[in-house]
């Protein structure tokens, strides 16, 4: 089997006969794994996002990063140098199809392959980025502003440009942006109806399309 993803290829390709990579889908909202558990695989994501987030004491969820096609994620051992469990919780936030493969077969492939190393360390780098840019999302106290930072980074990761503007490769309910932002369904939907009065975005079969984040990004800065 070959993808159209590079990463993906060379991770198929890692396992040989002994040790095959695991290709598995998991429908949204389902977990891929929990705050905890044993980190024995690395992922790559082949269709699909996934949402990485901590889950506090009190209860609080915090997302952390959205993934998008082509993302590695599940390494935490293999930066620290050490067996770890998991530190996130990985929730499908969209029917996903994911290819894993051993922890001990990436790490010697690490070694003997520099194209990986490089590929991962371009995939963590893009990661620590949009991490970044969720923790300030998430300092908005202000909900509108929060939704608003939100979309532009969908637009970053997942937009596709068009006539209307950027589409957001997503389809996106109001309750997973609501619990992506730390919000209310009932919140995100009256937010939403306000930026398209403004005629700032549209929605089609629940992908929305911001059609100028210039000029969104101006109305909270």
């Amino acid at each position: 089997m070959t993808y159209d993803r590079p990463l993906a290829n060379l991770f198929h390709q890692l396992g040989g006969g002994t040790f095959p990579p695991v290709v598995e889908t998991y429908d949204r909202g389902k977990t891929i794994f929990f705050p905890g558990d044993p980190a024995e695989r690395v992922y790559v994501l082949i269709k699909g996002a996934v949402k990485l987030s901590r889950v506090y004491e009190a209860g609080e969820e915090i997302t952390v990063a959205l993934l998008r096609e082509n993302s590695v994620f599940g390494v935490l051992s293999l930066i620290t140098g050490h067996k770890s469990d998991r530190f996130y919780h990985a929730v499908a936030f969209t029917p996903v199809e994911i290819l894993s493969v051993p922890i001990e077969q990436v790490e010697k492939a690490l070694k003997q392959d520099p194209n990986l190393s490089m590929m991962m360390l371009q995939g963590l780098s893009s990661r620590i980025l949009q991490t970044e840019m969720m923790i300030e999302t998430l300092a908005h106290r202000d909900m509108g502003s929060r939704l608003v930072s939100f979309l532009l980074i969908l637009c970053r990761d997942f937009g596709v440009p068009g006539q209307e503007g950027i589409r957001i490769d997503l389809k996106l309910s109001h309750q997973a942006i609501a619990e992506a932002i730390g919000s209310t369904r009932v919140t995100v939907t009256r937010l939403l109806g306000d930026l398209r009065q403004k005629n700032m975005i549209s929605i089609h079969k629940k992908k929305i399309t911001v059609h100028n984040p210039v000029i969104l990004s101006q109305q909270f800065t």
